[in-house]
């Protein structure tokens, strides 16, 4: 365990924890939407205790990842030879395929939801099940974490297998105690702000068409003979940025022609 205390290392530990922290922003945002199908006077539990959950299973999937991460990439169905679809498949590329799905399924149900006032009325009269809330924060949780780790796994090569172990953990845990901290007050803000919940999760659909690229280039997926690339984080930053001031001037813009609307009314 030399040099786990070195200078090196803290830098590379601060890294990993600023890893966890970029690469949680939509974890983060799926974790706030997610909890509020919960009651209200459990909302924060259930946050708390499905990032807790996640944190454990998170250094498991990082002990499992770096035990057998061959298996992880080794292709196991394969299409080739065709002008039409191709794709080498391996787990990694299942999994985030999987998770890219749900998001999007989960991002396209609730903006219908919105989108129809009395069954979006009724939803927020039905409340999801507790357990089952926490099972899918930790199930995207981990979906969302094989990215992060994998970097993490890049950021420490070259370290013993006992040193990448304790400052991955670390790191882990750091990034999900903040995950905790700033699912509240994210939740706290679209509790106060509902306007902004269209917003999120339009977001949440971007992350899941991000994860769906991703897994396809992972994949080797490619259609008519054109390959599927990911979306980078700075293109997907960029889109994220774009919604944000289109919705901050489209509210501007509302507000405006409402004020006209009651000035000339007044008139």
């Amino acid at each position: 365990m030399e040099g786990l205390f070195t200078l090196d290392s803290l830098f590379t530990l601060l890294m990993l924890v600023l890893l966890q922290v970029v690469l949680g922003f939509d974890n983060l945002l799926y974790i706030s939407l997610e909890s509020k199908k919960a009651p209200a006077e459990k909302q924060s539990y259930v946050r708390r205790l499905g990032v807790g959950m996640a944190i454990v299973l998170r250094i498991i999937l990082l002990f499992v990842l770096m035990s057998v991460i061959q298996y992880f990439q080794d292709p196991f169905i394969t299409v080739q030879g065709n002008n039409i679809i191709e794709f080498s498949f391996n787990v990694h590329s299942i999994i985030v395929l999987a998770g890219g799905i749900f998001i999007i399924y989960t991002a396209i149900k609730e903006i219908w939801h919105m989108m129809l006032i009395k069954e979006h009325e009724a939803t927020e009269a039905k409340r999801s099940s507790v357990g089952k809330i926490i099972f899918w924060i930790v199930v995207m949780n981990l979906v969302f974490s094989f990215d992060s780790i994998l970097s993490a796994m890049a950021l420490t090569s070259g370290m013993e297998f006992k040193a990448q172990m304790i400052l991955m953990s670390i790191a882990i845990i750091a990034g999900g105690i903040l995950m905790i901290v700033m699912a509240d007050k994210v939740s706290n803000f679209l509790q106060k702000n509902r306007m902004y919940e269209v917003l999120g999760l339009f977001i949440l659909l971007i992350v899941g068409i991000m994860l769906l690229s991703e897994g396809g280039e992972i994949g080797k997926l490619s259609f008519f003979g054109n390959p599927v690339t990911h979306m980078s984080k700075t293109t997907f930053y960029f889109v994220i940025i774009t919604l944000v001031l289109i919705d901050i001037v489209q509210g501007r813009y509302q507000k405006n022609l409402l004020k006209a609307k009651e000035e000339g009314d007044s008139h």
